[in-house]
């Protein structure tokens, strides 16, 4: 029996700025409209972080019965390292689901109903990135999905439940948001390249490479910056967003220093802080200057 203490351990506490984020400069990008709800806001926040830990525990489950976890580096997996029984973690993760999905609808129903598609369509890209027969985070897509539903997906639908409309600052704000997350999940994999090669999981870094993950790393941190910069022709309170900045190019340089295995593990952190301080960053901005 795992203890509460790995039970936490497992649900990835490091990766929750990736939900926090999105609702925050969802959030913001409301405020601009003056359309702040803080009901609506922390409804949201409550489905982002029940997704977020569900397909936490998703992953830990089906990289845990297909033995890709069992030689990893970096943080306590559950079922890789036979704490909890693979049946008890996916119903930890499909419990996390239906928290999420409780909450998704309340949101919908004191909006609109339409949303209901982009939800299901959250739950459904979570559990099958690692889970079914053919997982498309094993395709080298994880990246993909990570940009759609925790950037645009998350960013706007926070936005569109307070304000019932969009803006191009929040779409401008989720592209960054999902730059920087998907600039966590490239470090991650580069991390696990050795491992993942080995397991047949082709994720985008063990494609492209080690020496191109590290560049795309850049690419995607670098282009929530210029997302803030463009930010600047709605309000020059944008570049709040920049409060981010020295930790960024911190973990920036890490990464293309060619760091390999657990010293890539200070990254991951670095990257989730980014993520946050940016998102406190361009939400205050946006809210400043509405």
């Amino acid at each position: 029996m795992a203890t509460p203490a790995q039970w936490i351990e497992g649900a990835r506490p490091r990766t929750l700025p990736a939900a926090v984020a999105p609702v925050l400069v969802g959030t913001g990008a409301a405020a601009y409209l003056d359309a702040f709800v803080w009901w609506k806001a922390l409804l949201a926040l409550g489905v982002g972080l029940a997704l977020q830990i569900g397909v936490n525990y998703a992953n830990d489950y089906s990289d845990g019965i297909r033995g890709t976890d069992e030689n990893r580096v970096g943080p306590l997996r559950l079922v890789g390292s036979k704490v909890a029984s693979p049946s008890q973690v996916k119903a930890a993760a499909f419990i996390c689901f239906g928290i999420g999905a409780v909450l998704g609808v309340i949101l919908c129903a004191t909006s609109s109903w339409w949303l209901l598609i982009a939800g299901a369509a959250s739950v459904t890209a979570a559990w099958f990135y690692t889970g079914g027969k053919k997982p498309y985070g094993y395709r080298a897509l994880g990246e993909v999905s990570v940009f759609l539903f925790f950037g645009l997906v998350a960013v706007l639908g926070t936005t569109y439940v307070q304000a019932e409309k969009l803006s191009w600052t929040a779409f401008a704000g989720a592209v960054a948001i999902g730059s920087i997350a998907c600039a966590l999940l490239v470090a991650n994999n580069l991390r696990d390249i050795p491992t993942d090669s080995v397991t047949g999981k082709r994720t985008l870094a063990v494609v492209l490479g080690a020496s191109n993950s590290r560049k795309l790393y850049g690419i995607l941190v670098l282009l929530a910056f210029a997302m803030a910069v463009w930010s600047v022709a709605a309000t020059p309170w944008a570049l709040l967003a920049f409060i981010a900045a020295p930790l960024a190019f911190r973990s920036i340089k890490v990464v293309l220093s060619d760091a390999v295995g657990p010293a890539l593990i200070p990254v991951l952190q670095g990257t989730g802080l980014t993520e946050l301080l940016y998102a406190v960053g361009l939400a205050v901005g946006l809210a400043i200057g509405g």
